[in-house]
């Protein structure tokens, strides 16, 4: 019962902050337009048919999101998840995690590409039933996560989005490339729709995915991104999956 009331503690706890960045996400602006926007706040939800997982957070750069410099960006996420496990003789194990980041960084435009770079200290928490002593990601651990982020527009038509990020904490890692053309000008204010391949691994585990997203949707004053493919990890588990992100500038 113990390991239950752990979660519950913990769920409680990431599905509070998560409700309060959806507030934010939903409130009003503090700029009157993106070009006056300091902050970003977002939020995401990631499912599978062996996990789900949330996200939320923000940006904040303190001379504006459109000019050159410092940044810092705060994340929470959480989620469910399970596995087999070789030790366990093949069992299944059922894993909970909430996850913290604090990354100071900086960003840099030059004609047609943004890039941000981000390093700083991370949070892993891991309940897993039945334990698994094997797995490293196993319990609390900090460490220091690294991530790179590209945005580039080689035509006014097309666009092409890459993320890098990787963990000292069981060298977890995640890798994202999407390719997008315009449609939908008149109608929606312009969308990028395209395939995209992204990657997670950590120690003994990796994950590939293959896909069509749809990003810079906008509805109002919030920005929606959305996902969707197949999926299959290193366990020959395989699986559609659906991603939907969404962000505000204030």
């Amino acid at each position: 019962m113990s390991f239950w009331r752990r979660v519950c503690a913990t769920i409680i706890t990431v599905a509070a902050f998560l409700f309060c960045c959806v507030c934010v996400v939903t409130g009003h602006a503090w700029a009157g337009d993106d070009a006056d926007a300091r902050m970003m706040v977002f939020s995401g939800r990631d499912l599978w048919r062996n996990g789900a997982f949330a996200n939320a957070g923000f940006v904040y750069a303190p001379g504006g999101l459109e000019q050159d410099g410092l940044l810092l960006k705060f994340l929470l996420a959480g989620g469910v998840y399970r596995y087999r496990a070789a030790n366990l003789g093949g069992e299944h194990v059922i894993g909970v995690e909430s996850l913290a980041d604090v990354l100071p960084g900086w960003r840099i435009k030059r004609g047609d590409a943004e890039f941000k770079l981000f390093m700083g200290p991370e949070f892993q928490k891991h309940l897993l039933s039945p334990d698994d002593v094997a797995n490293r990601l196993r319990g609390n651990s900090f460490g220091l996560r690294l991530a790179v982020e590209l945005w580039y527009e080689p035509t006014p038509q097309t666009m092409l989005a890459a993320d890098v990020s990787l963990s000292s904490i069981a060298t977890s890692n995640s890798a994202r490339v999407g390719y997008g053309w315009r449609v939908f000008d008149e109608l929606l204010g312009g969308l990028y729709v395209g395939p995209e391949i992204q990657y997670f691994g950590s120690d003994g585990y990796r994950h590939l995915r293959l896909g069509a997203h749809i990003t810079s949707m906008k509805t109002d004053d919030v920005e929606w991104s959305a996902a969707l493919g197949w999926a299959e990890d290193s366990q020959r588990r395989a699986s559609a999956y659906l991603r939907l992100n969404a962000l505000k500038r204030l």
